[in-house]
C-alpha cells in the first residue's frame, strides 16, 4: 500500500510540476483600493489556494474547540457515573452479630 501511495505521489507531482512550467506567463491580480500584483500565473494560482485553505482551517477552529470542550464534559461524566456504579456495586458488609 506504501509503495502504491508513494507511486500515485510520484505521478501527482510530475503534473503539478509540468502544469507549473506550461504557466509562468505574467499576470496582474487587480485587488481592492487599486492595489495591483503582478506575478506568475501559478504562483498566484498557489497563493490563493493557500489562503482558501488558511480561511478555511480559521472557519473551522471554534467547532472544533467547541467538540473538544464537549468531549471533556462527557469523559468526566463518564467517570463520574462509573465511579458511582461501582460504589453502587460493592457488596454490603454484614453487621457484625456476636455469637455466645
Amino acid at each position: 500500500m506504501k509503495f502504491l501511495s508513494t507511486i500515485v505521489g510520484i505521478v501527482l507531482f510530475v503534473l503539478f510540476f509540468g502544469f507549473a512550467l506550461k504557466n509562468t506567463q505574467e499576470v496582474d491580480l487587480h485587488m481592492f483600493l487599486h492595489y495591483e500584483l503582478r506575478g506568475p500565473l501559478v504562483l498566484m494560482l498557489l497563493g490563493c489556494f493557500v489562503a482558501g485553505a488558511v480561511l478555511g482551517v480559521l472557519a473551522l477552529t471554534p467547532t472544533v474547540f467547541r467538540y473538544r470542550r464537549e468531549t471533556n464534559k462527557h469523559k468526566s461524566t463518564i467517570t463520574t457515573l462509573q465511579s458511582t456504579a461501582l460504589q453502587a456495586n460493592a457488596q454490603p458488609q454484614p453487621d457484625s452479630v456476636l455469637t455466645p
